[in-house]
């Protein structure tokens, strides 16, 4: 009876089994069957939405996120250093019907429309205030640079700071920048001032190894050393008189150390002709040159104006040797 038993016992579970195989099998087929129905008529997709309404659907969640953020920090285009946005989007996957058609470039653009767009720039600085304004740090420092090589009197004041703004400022070039930060260093006359005139400046002559040629031909009307009503201090240089336009020659061949407006020098060019030695020549109505440009003697460089402190047309000029004034008729006129 035992053995019977045990027969019957196998058999119930043989069958169990087979029924088991069949409803796996059926069941497998079935699933087969729904994903390829569902695969026939549907596609997997992301449903996006931005602040919480449906904008769209898009395919490839991380090639559209990735444009978002490319458009966010600025790439493929110069001078953008970021980009703010007011909300990002947010993505959901679901299934789709085939016929739906996505639309990735509609949602970019919802996404991105009301962007805020920041400019990365630099301003140059003195005793903390804003002077200048450069697109890049190389710039910036090409500035300080030059600035330092020509011993501009305010290179300690001077700074870069990294601005960003929802706006640019008109940039200055290098050169440009350097012209309208120059300050020339302090300079002392030869002698001490006395009694209107500089004592013993007739005599006091250093050779400096250069040929000055006459800039311009006039006639002096204010000497070196001398006081007059319209100056506080004994006067620095020498005036030459002439016409409103006439042409104003380089004294000797040299590089331009600045050249632009300076306060009561009016419109003014300093050349420096090597060895610590300047020619400075003011009140022009018209510069030629610009900073760091060479020049060669007898070489028009401006022309005889009225700009700045003056009563007349004429030619201010000055002869600096390593930032001590001399007077200019002891090297030419």
């Amino acid at each position: 009876m035992l053995g019977v038993f045990k027969i019957n016992s196998i058999k119930k579970f043989a069958m169990l089994f087979r029924t088991s195989i069949k409803i796996t099998t059926i069941t497998i087929i079935t699933v087969f069957l729904i994903v390829g129905l569902v695969a026939f008529f549907y596609k997997p997709t992301y449903a996006v939405t931005l602040n919480g309404e449906l904008v769209g659907y898009t395919e490839n969640k991380s090639s559209l996120q990735n444009k978002i953020n490319e458009y966010m920090n600025g790439e493929k285009e110069e001078g953008v250093a970021f980009r703010q946005i007011d909300a990002m989007p947010e993505y959901t996957l679901c299934l789709l019907k085939k016929d739906i058609v996505t639309n990735d470039d509609e949602i970019y653009a919802k996404v991105t429309q009301d962007g805020t767009q920041y400019y990365k720039y630099y301003a140059i600085t003195e005793s903390g205030k804003e002077k200048v304004y450069v697109s890049t740090f190389e710039e910036a420092e090409k500035v300080l640079s030059k600035l330092k090589t020509k011993n501009s009197a305010n290179q300690k004041k001077l700074g870069i700071l990294e601005k960003y703004d929802t706006s640019t400022k008109e940039f200055t070039s290098v050169e440009k920048c350097v012209s309208k930060l120059y300050e020339a260093p302090k300079v002392t006359y030869v002698a001490n001032v006395s009694s209107g005139t500089v004592s013993g400046s007739s005599s006091k002559k250093v050779n400096i190894g250069i040929s000055f040629i006459k800039p311009i031909s006039g006639v002096i009307t204010s000497r070196f050393g001398s006081r007059e009503s319209i100056r506080s201090s004994a006067h620095r240089g020498l005036d030459i008189a002439a016409p409103t336009g006439t042409p104003i020659k380089a004294a000797a061949s040299g590089t331009v150390v600045s050249a632009g407006y300076s306060g009561s020098y009016g419109k003014m060019m300093l050349i420096s002709h090597g060895n610590g030695v300047q020619t400075l020549y003011g009140h022009c109505s018209q510069l030629n040159v610009s900073a760091g440009q060479t020049v060669t003697q007898g070489q028009i460089i401006g022309k005889v104006g009225t700009t700045g402190h003056v009563t007349g047309p004429h030619l201010h000029l000055e002869v600096r040797i390593n930032g001590v004034l001399y007077n200019p008729q002891n090297y030419v006129y």
